[in-house]
């Protein structure tokens, strides 16, 4: 029997992730610490909400600084559809979706629609050459469901200097 490879094992377990209740600057904050260049939104009830990209967050934060700390993250992706792939679908699936989709990354959500993980194309390349995808692999640690504090600064993250 052939058996697929599923999205557990490629998606990070451990994305940052923003609540639609902070704001957009806050958001492109944790963005650019992380490093990540999709960001999960997640409801109170840590349910994904959707899933903001560094280049529409940039076009967004283009706007003065005083209107961005007024912008909730929930009005960017409200009005949106969210796909969502679960840890035991397929990869060949995933990866059908964020073709058909037109998507660099689809938030790893578990049956109630709680955000566990993101896979991006990225991870899917990187796999699929034998290479290290640089993700959290499922079962090294829980999932960010919410941001208690931002990430560190990168270059400071890469010296291992924690900055609060």
């Amino acid at each position: 029997m052939n058996e697929q490879p599923v999205v557990r094992s490629l998606m990070d377990a451990a994305p940052y992730a923003i609540s639609e209740d902070e704001s957009v600057l806050m958001a492109w904050e944790v963005m650019e610490r992380s490093g990540q260049r999709e960001l999960p939104v997640v409801r109170g009830d840590g349910c994904c909400a959707g899933l903001l990209d560094r280049a529409e967050l940039a076009v967004v934060c283009a706007a003065a600084a005083t209107t961005l700390s007024r912008h909730r993250v929930r009005d960017l992706v409200h009005a949106r559809r969210t796909v969502t792939v679960h840890p035991e679908d397929s990869v060949p699936r995933a990866a059908a979706m964020m073709t058909q989709e037109h998507l660099d990354a689809l938030p790893v959500t578990d049956a109630h629609g709680r955000l566990i993980g993101l896979l991006t194309a990225r991870d899917y390349v990187a796999s699929a050459a034998g290479l290290p995808s640089g993700a959290e692999p499922a079962g090294q640690g829980p999932a960010r469901a919410s941001l208690p504090g931002l990430p560190p600064r990168r270059a400071a993250r890469n010296l291992g200097i924690v900055i609060p």
